[in-house]
């Protein structure tokens, strides 16, 4: 993934603006005591993280379509491809869900930050960001 994406930000946990600092302090998701622990500002460009009061709510919209796509996914496999039955198919989604539910969680707030958030790559020669 090429950095200046957005994909690249969403999928590497780092910072929406500059792409070099980090979002998240713990980078491993499945440590879950930790796995909302963000700094509150980029390292690099100094962008801050939390825009407003309360603004990763929204990110559990996203984290719904999330587990609807892993849930679609992880039928059609179980179904379809590997000819599971009914009953077990639902229980592949049960434990897919259930599995990747840090990863998700991660993905969601990352991909909210990347819809109000853009690259900018000249953010880390400027030494203050008002966002």
């Amino acid at each position: 993934m090429l950095k200046g994406s957005k994909l690249y930000s969403v999928f590497t946990g780092k910072c929406p603006v500059c792409h070099e600092g980090k979002m998240y302090k713990e980078p491993n998701p499945f440590k879950l005591n930790k796995i909302y622990d963000m700094y509150k500002r980029c390292s690099v460009c100094n962008t801050k993280y939390k825009i407003e009061p309360s603004f990763f709510y929204g990110a559990m919209y996203v984290s719904y379509g999330l587990g609807v796509a892993f849930s679609v996914a992880a039928f059609i496999t179980s179904y379809f491809i590997l000819g599971f039955k009914v009953i077990p198919s639902f229980i592949s989604i049960i434990v897919i869900l259930v599995l990747m539910m840090p990863i998700n969680m991660r993905l969601a707030r990352n991909i909210w930050i990347n819809l109000f958030l853009s690259y900018d790559k000249d953010a880390k020669n400027k030494t203050s960001k008002t966002v």
